[in-house]
């Protein structure tokens, strides 16, 4: 129900999946009558009445609206879709929740209601960010949190690592801290702190990430408060909206430049596919007693699909259980830190030199 464009995006994306995914079942969640005219739309029952038998709709009498405040949403909203569909996460009845709705209700209501693992504060948002050839980087927090302490900064260092364990893509991944230079220097108070953290951590932190680095890969991990990831996440994806609309333009100025373009239309539609943000919708909530999926609120039916097909994968991956003994091993390593005593650790005379 929830994001710019509610079951006009999220009904026929679902309903795609199904055709798509025939090992899986969907729980729809929301107004039952308005669920029922969409899919009626659709002429679901006469085209696929095969599907029917894997899509289940679940009544939701209340709506999380996208200005709706976390505490609103939490104390007043307890019939809300949102609500219900991370309780059926909660009670077993269904394996990932997804949702294109308001972030902040999102996390306070998942945080309420699966509650947070052994030795995280908060949830953060990550997702991976595409760089040269098949390499990612996994960066969070995206959203989740936008005011973070040192401490949050490195339990996010801490469940982005055993994210890239559990994913099978290192045993010991690299972790950077995005900040505006490279120098130690560099930052803000509680970006400082976080770097002191960090280096006594164990975990194997390289040091900082700067913007221009962000699709580089340099790091397996990129570690940001919420403000600043969300901030870096749209801005990239306005770029590449942006640089798809200047090619657009300038292959359509004249008509040497349209024969260009039909030289080149291979070229282009690889390069259109490769930037278009839709198709890395759908980003982890980690940290969370449950799996947790946020898609765009701006997710059209193509791009809250790629978010299911996030979701479901992971699902399957088990990798909420992963990342769970991921982060217990990380955290009573004898040569890793815990988040209370990592800062007690840094040599006194590295301090001082930083000061």
């Amino acid at each position: 129900m929830g994001g710019d464009h509610g079951l006009l995006s999220t009904v026929p994306a679902a309903l795609e999946f199904l055709e798509t995914t025939p090992e899986t079942r969907v729980l729809m969640v929301g107004d039952r009558p308005s669920m029922e005219q969409q899919l009626q739309r659709r002429r679901f029952r006469k085209r696929a009445s095969a599907l029917a038998e894997r899509l289940e709709l679940v009544h939701a009498p209340e709506v999380v609206l996208m200005d709706d405040s976390p505490s609103l949403a939490l104390k007043n909203k307890r019939q809300s879709s949102m609500r219900l569909a991370i309780e059926a996460v909660r009670d077993g009845a269904a394996d990932v929740a997804v949702s294109a709705g308001n972030t902040g209700a999102l996390m306070a209501i998942s945080r309420f209601v699966l509650r947070t693992l052994d030795g995280i504060d908060r949830p953060a948002i990550a997702a991976a960010m595409p760089g040269p050839g098949d390499r990612v980087s996994y960066m969070l927090d995206l959203g989740a949190n936008v005011d973070c302490s040192a401490e949050h900064l490195l339990q996010f260092a801490y469940m982005g690592s055993a994210l890239v364990t559990a994913l099978g893509a290192g045993d010991r991944p690299t972790v950077g801290l995005l900040n505006v230079g490279e120098e130690l220097i560099k930052g803000n108070e509680v970006v400082k702190q976080a770097s002191e953290l960090l280096r006594a951590s164990g975990l194997h932190f390289v040091g900082n990430v700067e913007g221009n680095e962000l699709f580089k890969s340099k790091t397996d991990v990129i570690v940001c408060d919420g403000f600043v990831g969300n901030v870096a996440l749209k801005t990239s994806e306005g770029l590449a909206q942006a640089l798809g609309g200047y090619l657009k333009e300038e292959f359509t100025r004249s008509f040497p430049s349209r024969l260009a373009a039909l030289a080149a239309a291979p070229v282009l539609r690889r390069f259109a596919k490769r930037v278009d943000h839709r198709r890395y919708n759908g980003a982890a909530l980690l940290g969370l007693r449950g799996v947790v999926f946020k898609s765009h609120g701006s997710a059209d039916a193509y791009a809250f699909r790629h978010a299911l097909q996030k979701a479901a994968s992971v699902a399957r991956y088990s990798l909420n259980d992963r990342l769970a003994e991921a982060l217990a091993r990380a955290q009573t390593s004898p040569a890793v830190a815990t988040p209370a005593t990592a800062a007690a650790e840094v040599d006194l005379s590295e301090r001082t030199a930083l000061q």
